[in-house]
């Protein structure tokens, strides 16, 4: 059964809710919403199985920050955009102080909708080297390694194939993978970012299903940090008839006009660069205690 493709949970419950009018309570998830600087946070947390069934995600926590002030370029958005996700990543990881962690981005750099894992691995910190070879400067400082995994066409290497061998290697107490995902609603698309402690099924968003990045997968716990920056034609078009009121409509039948066809907007190069350092800074804050934007700007230069 063909239904509204999407990579968030926010926008599985907002689907599940408009199933046939639903209005019952959805057992076995919790959301709240809450704010911090300024962004809007929704939480929901798939509780069970029956949870895990009605939204067709796993079960675990899924964090959704709205980033239009940033769009927006508002004063010293930022700033406080980056402190507010730092604060996100914090939480959902839970890392212990010596705890060494391995970022990884996903997708293809040549393509500027599936860029936001390489770009944000150039925006992330690596200190494993430094800890290791300068333990009087750095000793202090968290090992985190980054590793740009590619995609299979180009590679013929699957990406969790490639993280495990990884992984297996530098023995990381946790891993972050950053990816591109698909939303059903334009208003959506890079304005929001999306974390889950359940990893990742990279390109199902987008009906192109990889193998899983999870901690079944590689043996330690997997946060997966998305932002969607693209709409499936056919489920857009079926969104933007039912806000012009129309009902019932298949997206399947709608898609078949598009056939395979993924909608992006057209500041998506400036989108993706913004967003990409925007995560970039929130993982070193969330990785290194007592660090400033300024710290991290000196590092990366």
């Amino acid at each position: 059964m063909w239904t509204k493709r999407t990579d968030l949970a926010v926008e599985a419950k907002e689907i599940w809710k408009e199933s046939a009018e639903k209005t019952t309570e959805l057992k076995g998830v919790k959301s709240r919403d809450t704010e911090d600087n300024g962004f809007k946070i929704t939480t929901v947390e798939i509780l069970d199985d029956e949870g895990a069934q009605a939204l067709n995600k796993p079960v675990g926590t899924y964090i959704t920050m709205e980033i239009d002030k940033l769009v927006r370029r508002e004063d010293n958005a930022f700033t406080l955009g980056a402190e507010t996700l730092g604060r996100q990543i914090a939480e959902i990881m839970k890392l212990g102080d010596g705890d060494s962690v391995l970022v990884v981005g996903l997708g293809n750099d040549a393509i500027t909708p599936d860029a936001i894992g390489p770009q944000t691995a150039k925006n992330t910190m690596v200190t494993r080297h430094l800890v290791e070879k300068m333990p009087e400067e750095f000793g202090s400082v968290r090992r985190v390694s980054v590793l740009v995994s590619g995609v299979l066409g180009t590679t013929g290497i699957e990406s969790a194939e490639f993280i495990k061998a990884v992984a297996e290697r530098l023995k990381p107490n946790q891993v972050i993978v950053v990816d591109a995902l698909a939303s059903r609603k334009l208003a959506r698309v890079c304005r929001t970012v999306q974390l889950a402690d359940t990893g990742i099924v990279p390109g199902s968003g987008v009906g192109n299903s990889r193998a899983a990045i999870s901690k079944e997968t590689l043996g330690v716990p997997v946060t997966a940090i998305g932002v969607p920056t693209v709409v499936d034609a056919g489920t857009l078009a079926a969104d933007l008839a039912e806000q012009a009121g129309a009902k019932d409509l298949n997206p399947e039948d709608l898609s078949q006009f598009g056939g395979s066809m993924i909608v992006t907007p057209k500041e998506i190069d400036n989108n993706v660069s913004d967003i990409s350092k925007l995560i970039g800074y929130g993982i070193n804050l969330a990785l290194h205690k007592d660090l400033e934007i300024e710290d991290i700007n000196m590092f990366l230069s």
